[in-house]
């Protein structure tokens, strides 16, 4: 019963003071309204005034009645509070991932691919209210996933992408369109492509700048990053006769100019991503820039609990009002 009260009206608990001050009046008034009476002996009265003795009782449950009323006057409740949210700007992102084995270079740990993938579900989770699409592309482009709502099978998707699936090479131009084209007959208020490369345009038939040039009319905002370590970077460079990749150090080539070009002409930004951290940081920043406008209902329910003090006042007054009229009539 008294978990988690409130008191709408806790002004009424000043009215408590008055109460030692009633008590005082009380005793004070009763010491003078006692007479005494001298006599000699008292052999002769046998009767024991208990009921006399416990008079002042009844002046205490009175007090008690009247603290459970002011109690009641402050009007303790419970508060449960329940919010319902509503998406009222949702956005469409769709994850534009370059597939080529130039992404599976070491400098990010274990490799630039397994980083992106970590980094990528971590941004995706945090997009609750979002609807995710995937697109991988190489020397070509497909859609790995659709926009949609269902974070599941977007996860699920970006675990299974991996390098060997498409023609080796990198299609930016491709990559571009296809996530494009992905999300032109979206009706999200805001449309984004986050597209990430480590090389530069070399294969493909639709040039990255026509791809920009789509984006901005269909209204799509493209974030660019670049990703990969400033110099030369532990990259595959061949295989092994067992059909393992041999490592060895090349040069990182990043066509930073044309990455800034895109991001510029269609309203986004670019970012360069050297290691783990940087890329962790660069999704961070996208997804603070990229916001989700969430309108939020509080519904508050209220439950007073005076009514149990007023049962025990009546009780309190009623069963003074008895004693009074019965016991302890004889001695008022």
């Amino acid at each position: 019963m008294f978990e988690n009260i409130e008191f709408a009206n806790p002004e009424f608990f000043w009215l408590l003071l008055m109460l030692p001050l009633a008590l005082l009046w009380y005793f004070f008034k009763r010491k003078n309204e006692m007479a005494s009476l001298r006599i000699s002996s008292i052999k002769g009265f046998t009767v024991k005034s208990w009921a006399s003795k416990l008079k002042p009782v009844l002046f205490g449950i009175r007090l008690l009645a009247l603290a459970a009323i002011i109690t009641a006057l402050a009007r303790p409740q419970t508060e449960d509070i329940s919010t319902r949210t509503k998406t009222t700007k949702g956005i469409d992102i769709v994850m534009a991932i370059d597939v080529s084995s130039s992404m599976l270079a070491r400098d990010l740990k274990p490799n630039r691919l397994t980083a992106l993938k970590e980094v990528a579900a971590s941004f995706i989770e945090g997009r609750p209210n979002d609807r995710i699409g995937l697109v991988s592309y190489a020397a070509e482009s497909y859609t790995k996933t659709p926009i949609t709502s269902d974070k599941a099978i977007v996860l699920n998707a970006l675990e299974e992408i991996t390098y060997g699936v498409l023609e080796d090479g990198t299609a930016i131009g491709m990559g571009l369109a296809t996530s494009v084209n992905r999300l032109k007959e979206s009706k999200a208020i805001s449309k984004v492509i986050i597209l990430l490369t480590d090389g530069v345009n070399n294969s493909g038939f639709i040039e990255p700048r026509t791809a920009a040039d789509l984006a901005v009319e269909f209204g799509i905002k493209t974030y660019t990053i670049g990703l990969g370590t400033n110099g030369n970077a532990l990259s595959p460079i061949g295989y092994h006769r067992d059909g393992s990749y041999r490592y060895g150090m090349r040069q990182v080539e990043i066509d930073e100019e044309l990455l800034k070009e895109i991001a510029e002409v269609t309203g986004g930004k670019y970012f360069r991503a050297t290691d783990n951290e940087s890329l962790e940081a660069i999704y961070d920043e996208i997804n603070k820039l990229e916001k989700t406008e969430i309108e939020e209902f509080k519904y508050y329910k209220y439950e007073e609990k005076f009514r149990p003090l007023i049962f025990l006042a009546g009780i309190l007054l009623l069963l003074e009002w008895g004693l009074r009229n019965s016991i302890f009539k004889s001695f008022i």
